[in-house]
């Protein structure tokens, strides 16, 4: 680990995280979470919220594809997404739905400003994130697609959604 440059778990868990949190809203692959988990440590997210029946540590499903991240990256069940971008909303966090939606702002035309937190909203892998949960977002970020498919694995979409907004969030600091 330390040839690589690597944190060890306590290292990191003492880091300074990075202001954005993830919401999975619904979640139902437990190997989705767990990847979301892993790239979550990758960026040092400060945190993930499990809502809705997106599954939840430990289950060793999640573990397979987190190789360890559930225990460095904090994250906490919430039953509803809604409640749970109210709070954020009330602690500063801007919120975006990760989403095709009409008005959503292209990855490559975000422009993060300043520090402020921000939460991304990931949904459902078949239904994406729900309306009413969209309707209480800040906005939406949608990543380019150019082939025959219309969408990513979540986990994927995390990855890109992650490293352009770190990238960013990296050069204005």
């Amino acid at each position: 680990m330390d040839e690589l440059g690597r944190l060890s778990k306590d290292a990191f868990q003492q880091a300074d995280k990075m202001p954005i949190v993830l919401v999975l809203e619904n979640v139902r692959s437990m190997h989705n979470v767990g990847s979301v988990f892993r790239t979550s440590d990758a960026f040092l997210v400060n945190k993930i919220y499990l809502c809705g029946y997106t599954p939840k540590p430990p289950h060793r499903d999640i573990q397979k594809t987190a190789l360890g991240a559930t225990e460095t990256v904090a994250w906490e069940g919430e039953e509803n997404a809604l409640l749970c971008i109210e709070k954020l909303k009330k602690e500063g966090y801007k919120v975006f739905a990760v989403e095709q939606a009409h008005g959503s702002t292209s990855l490559e035309k975000l422009q993060i400003t300043s520090s402020y937190p921000i939460a991304l909203v990931f949904g459902n892998e078949a239904a994406g994130v729900e309306a009413s949960t969209i309707a209480q977002c800040d906005g939406c970020i949608e990543i380019p697609q150019f082939g025959t498919k219309h969408s990513f694995n979540i986990s994927v979409s995390a990855g890109i959604v992650l490293w352009e907004i770190y990238k960013q969030m990296r050069s204005a600091s």
